[in-house]
């Protein structure tokens, strides 16, 4: 066998390695990136029509989350959120669009307290979206009663929907993550 020969050999053996490498490691992202972001992964490529550049929103919002001080909450303040989500939840018979404001009000109040922030629905869903992304859907919905209602368009089923919805995140934001 010629030396020209064996260098070929080579030389395309280590191209199709590298090549196999790439496509692990890109494939093993893609599955930590499902994994994490749950329907959201699902989402953002339907929306950016791309899954390398919903990759990198991803990874962007990953990147912006580990700047973030999420902080956990002492069981005392955890007990007072949760009482006051009861009282909320007490009040929703007898009004229940000022109720579905007040769990607004209460969930943006909690991600504060944890150190999320808050100004901008939108900035809110991308920064939830890393450890919050399965229930995201359900903050999106109940923020959309939440505006039917501000416009006078929503049925108390909706509204009743929309409680169920903010109770979802409410809950899981108010948990312990140690205990997750």
């Amino acid at each position: 066998m010629s030396t020209n020969l064996l260098i070929a050999i080579i030389v395309v053996a280590a191209v199709l390695l590298i090549a196999l490498i790439s496509v692990l490691r890109m494939l093993a992202r893609r599955r930590h990136l499902r994994e994490r972001f749950g329907p959201e992964y699902e989402r953002a490529v339907a929306e950016r029509g791309d899954p390398r550049s919903a990759e990198r929103d991803l990874r962007a919002r990953e990147v912006r989350h580990d700047h973030l001080d999420i902080k956990e909450l002492t069981p005392a303040r955890r007990n007072q959120y949760a009482d006051e989500w009861s009282g909320v939840q007490q009040q929703f018979v007898d009004r229940p669009e000022r109720c579905v404001v007040q769990a607004d009000e209460l969930v943006t109040r909690l991600m504060g307290e944890r150190g999320y922030p808050t100004e901008g629905y939108e900035d809110r869903l991308r920064d939830l979206s890393v450890e919050h992304g399965r229930t995201l859907e359900e903050y999106r919905a109940a923020h959309a009663a939440k505006a039917r209602s501000s416009a006078g368009e929503a049925t108390t089923e909706e509204l009743r929907g929309a409680m169920v919805h903010y109770r979802a995140l409410f809950e899981e934001l108010l948990a312990d993550s140690r205990s997750r």
